[in-house]
């Protein structure tokens, strides 16, 4: 959400911006009818006013012919004054039900179309309609060139009694997936390394809510673009989320929070994604799936460019350090316009390299969104004068597994069909360092 005295200011800024991302909204009809929602609020207050005024002259008059009454002892009377200021409050009533009603229905569609507007991008965003246009900043590590047929991550799960994909759709459809054995402890494990990565660099670990109400989902800015993608639960009107983000940004909805230093946050947790619009796209293994598992950074800090612009690196440099862990190889990426959210304000992605895919394929993606989703979900701050501000934050994915497992069973399988466990997950793997088929 944009201020909207400085929407007014930027309106053809946004709207170049609404069509860059690829969202239908007019800023000169929100605009228009935020004018009108004005002029309904100032003549509504002016009517109450008038309200206040005239009952307050009618009390006064009732009051001076009851005296005049009581000195005649008689029983007092309407006057003409009385009566002439009885109906015209009946009239100012009358109106002001009508625009109660009118300005019910302007807020409520300023509301609607404020729900759609994008959050603008930084200058150094580059302009794109897809992930094609993304602009690589680095690479870190080479592709690894094999000098045997390498076998893909399905291929190695069912070597090893790692993965069950047919088992998977038997019990839930397509896209679902059992992990098995020493695939577990490896799913397990990654987690737990970025977690304790994380809670060394002294983020605050919390266990979420994996439900999420419709205006949480909203006050985080994934609704209403990204609504067709979550799973609802039938008749409560809560969503299973897609990431606990939602869940950390809400634990500071509606608050004022000290920031003297940035919050850090953190947290495991399992993910829920519908895939709309992805039918026939990744259909062979975990890459693409419905249900997931994250370990997620959240930022909250002052509204500061470039105090959080130093935070961007520093969430983007963690998830770097855990893939350096992995021994993995990977790029950093620009997102451009075309690819990121209504809600992003700066993307990098991080892409590791996938041998079955031949290509580096998102594993990681990091946001800054400056104060558009603070101003949604109402968390502010009080700066140095004492002034209520609302904060910026970030996001990143320190981890998002079974899809890490793609690059780490692949990018280190041997010839024979064993797999090279990298030294920084043996604590969690009971020692093993490496996978060998049975």
């Amino acid at each position: 959400m944009l201020d909207m005295k400085w929407l007014r200011e930027h309106a053809e800024e946004v709207q170049a911006v609404a069509g860059q991302k690829g969202i239908a909204v007019s800023i000169d009809d929100l605009l228009r009818r935020d004018e009108e929602r004005r002029r309904l609020k100032r003549e509504t207050d002016a009517l109450r006013e008038k309200r206040n005024r005239l009952s307050h002259e009618i009390g006064q008059l009732m009051a001076l012919q009851g005296q005049a009454a009581l000195s005649r002892r008689e029983a007092p009377t309407d006057s003409d004054e009385a009566h002439r200021l009885r109906k015209e409050m009946i009239a100012v009533n009358a109106r002001l039900a009508e625009l109660a009603e009118e300005l019910r229905a302007a807020e409520l569609g300023v509301a609607e179309l404020c729900e759609r507007v994008p959050n603008v991008v930084s200058p150094d965003t580059p302009v794109g309609r897809s992930d094609q246009d993304n602009v690589e900043r680095k690479r870190v590590g080479e592709p690894r060139l094999f000098e045997f047929e390498a076998r893909d991550h399905i291929e190695l799960g069912e070597l090893h009694g790692l993965i069950d994909v047919p088992r998977g759709v038997k019990a839930a459809g397509s896209r679902h997936y059992y992990l098995k054995g020493a695939g577990v402890l490896l799913h397990r494990a990654v987690q737990q390394l970025a977690l304790e990565l994380l809670i060394g660099k002294g983020f605050t670990p919390l266990e979420v809510p994996l439900m999420a109400k419709e205006a949480a989902m909203a006050a985080t800015a994934y609704f209403p673009q990204g609504k067709e993608q979550a799973y609802g639960v039938e008749g409560e009107g809560r969503y299973l989320v897609g990431t606990s983000e939602v869940p950390l940004v809400m634990y500071y909805a509606g608050e004022v929070v000290d920031l003297d230093v940035p919050i850090k946050l953190a947290a495991a947790s399992m993910c829920f994604r519908s895939e709309v619009g992805s039918a026939g796209r990744d259909v062979r293994g975990l890459y693409r799936v419905h249900q997931f598992a994250k370990v997620e950074q959240v930022v909250l800090c002052r509204a500061d460019p470039e105090l959080s612009e130093t935070l961007l690196q520093e969430i983007t440099a963690n998830a770097e350090e855990l893939l350096q862990k992995l021994e993995l190889p990977y790029r950093q990426v620009a997102v451009c316009t075309g690819d990121m959210s209504q809600k992003t304000y700066k993307q990098y992605d991080i892409e590791t390299w996938m041998p079955s895919r031949a290509a580096y394929g998102e594993t990681h993606s990091s946001s800054n969104l400056h104060d558009f989703q603070a101003r949604r979900a109402n968390i502010r701050y009080r700066d140095e004068k004492g002034t209520l501000r609302f904060c910026h934050t970030l996001n990143n994915t320190a981890v998002a597994s079974p899809r890490i497992l793609i690059p780490l069973l692949e990018n280190h399988q041997r010839e024979d069909g064993s797999i090279h466990i990298p030294e920084a997950l043996r604590p969690y793997m009971n020692g093993m360092s490496e996978l060998r088929a049975e």
